[in-house]
């Protein structure tokens, strides 16, 4: 069983530059995904896609392999994640014949990840093999039903989501609304043939894997660092 982890680390960015090798307690940023798929008893490989030659030298020094620079055209503000994927997938293929089965996704500005959570999701996909893929969520701090959306130019709203026998959802209290929960980045894991298939990053069915609030944090700006950093010191996270 092949499980490659992919870490998607490219080197613009305009809200905190080089937010990626920014030091974390001491270690780069990136580097923490790395020691979480370095740790995965399940993990066989782990690769990191970068157009940056600074991420590059990081990654290699923290034990990823860099087996080549992602083209520029797909490490742009708007580049998604399916082009990244599969870009990797198919130099491993045709460079390598390498095919995983299972690829994992670790962003590096997600580097709040409980020991043992990787593996934990993984068995969860062994015991569900119909499943596409499966996502990290936790519940959501607002709900939905309390959302609008406005039309261009309009002077009214409509309601974001409509709730079957409730006339107006937005009315209602809160704990009476359904439970619903937000997806963050903590790690993907998808079927292979899902991204280079059927062009998907997620399929059908998804599994879901919920985890405490706390771990949603997401490196955008220097307050998120600081966050970051008096979580994985207080709880029991992969770190150095």
């Amino acid at each position: 069983m092949e499980i490659l982890a992919i870490i998607p680390a490219r080197g613009g960015s305009k809200g905190l530059p080089g937010k990626n090798i920014k030091p974390l307690l001491g270690h780069p940023l990136i580097a923490y995904s790395i020691k979480a798929a370095k740790e995965s008893a399940l993990i066989t490989r782990t690769i990191v896609s970068t157009d940056d030659d600074a991420i590059a030298t990081v990654a290699n020094q923290y034990g990823a392999e860099v087996p080549f620079m992602r083209p520029a055209s797909i490490a742009q503000d708007l580049s998604i994640d399916l082009e990244v994927f599969t870009h990797a997938l198919a130099w491993l293929k045709e460079h390598e014949s390498y095919v995983p089965d299972y690829v994992i996704q670790l962003r590096p500005t997600s580097p709040v990840r409980t020991k043992g959570l990787i593996d934990e999701c993984i068995h969860k996909m062994f015991i569900h093999p119909e499943a596409d893929s499966l996502r990290i969520i936790t519940e959501a701090p607002v709900t939905p039903y309390k959302m609008w959306t406005i039309q261009d130019g309009s002077d009214t709203m409509q309601p974001l989501l409509q709730l079957s026998g409730v006339e107006e959802p937005f009315n209602q209290l809160r704990q009476t609304l359904p439970k619903v929960y937000w997806q963050i980045g903590t790690l993907d894991i998808i079927k292979t043939n899902v991204i280079t298939e059927k062009k998907l990053m997620s399929g059908q069915p998804i599994l879901h894997h919920t985890v405490p609030s706390y771990m949603a944090v997401d490196i955008d700006d220097i307050h998120s660092f600081e966050k970051a950093a008096n979580i994985i010191t207080q709880y029991d996270c992969v770190q150095f």
